[in-house]
């Protein structure tokens, strides 16, 4: 049986990140994607230029519609935009318990602009992280959810992880991009303790879109049905192909997208 998810996030014009590589990230790992829509911005590979959030009421509609009509497997929620927006999603989600919930906190694009009003963090926190299964922050996500500074080698990572799981989610997945080291580990860590994940960093300028893209695949991977453990390594192999491939594509001047077909493509 093929599975079906459901994206709630903003929309990227130029396809590399939001619903779009949500969209493509679902459909390389073998899943029919859905998306209700939470923000429209303006952008490009060389950055964000506008931002246009959709009323609370209808994007809560959008996903009472699916949810009406479709069985959702699992839920992707990635941009939120705002405090208000934030609250109408967890008013709709805290109604399906039974649903595996990726929660991507995005709160600065990848060329510095902000994507998360100040006064949603606290919302986010509070509402949003207890009904996530998994909780994918990269290293100024995880800080600005907690209040502290980044965290700058792998105890600090392993400790903030920790200190999100003690505000409900089930699992919590730091991702250690932002290290400034060789390497790019990823540290999960769930009421069973701590699992490292580890991976080489790529050579490239083609970043456009990783945080969508991981956790896509990882809704996509627990939609499925496999445990968090092995989501996380599925979800991260995929995105490594796809960062080693974006040199395929040409699109952009700025930081291009990862190449989400890799697999199914060839050039």
């Amino acid at each position: 049986m093929i599975r079906n998810v459901l994206s709630i996030a903003g929309s990227d014009p130029s396809g590399g990140a939001g619903i779009q590589a949500d969209l493509k990230a679902f459909a390389a790992r073998g899943v029919y994607g859905m998306a209700a829509l939470t923000a429209l911005t303006a952008q490009n590979t060389r950055g964000v230029t506008g931002v246009q959030a959709v009323a609370p009421d209808f994007v809560a509609q959008q996903i009472a519609a699916v949810f009406a009509d479709i069985r959702v497997d699992a839920v992707k929620i990635g941009m939120i935009a705002n405090a208000a927006i934030a609250e109408a999603v967890a008013d709709v989600l805290s109604e399906r318990h039974d649903i595996p919930i990726v929660l991507d906190p995005v709160m600065i694009a990848k060329g510095g602009a902000p994507l998360l009003a100040p006064e949603a963090v606290q919302v986010l926190s509070q509402r949003l992280l207890p009904l996530a299964t998994l909780v994918t922050p990269n290293l100024p996500e995880a800080a600005a959810l907690l209040g502290e500074a980044p965290a700058e080698d792998r105890e600090g990572m392993a400790a903030q992880a920790s200190r999100l799981l003690a505000l409900g989610p089930k699992a919590v997945l730091v991702k250690g991009g932002h290290l400034e080291q060789g390497d790019s580990p990823d540290v999960l860590v769930t009421a069973d303790g701590v699992r490292w994940f580890e991976a080489a960093r790529v050579a490239t300028e083609n970043t456009h879109g990783t945080g969508c893209t991981l956790s896509s695949a990882l809704a996509a991977e627990l939609a499925k049905g496999v445990d968090v453990g092995e989501a996380v390594a599925a979800a991260k192999f995929y995105l490594l192909g796809a960062i080693t491939a974006a040199s395929d594509l040409s699109v952009g001047t700025g930081h291009g997208p990862v190449q989400h077909f890799h697999a199914l493509w060839k050039t």
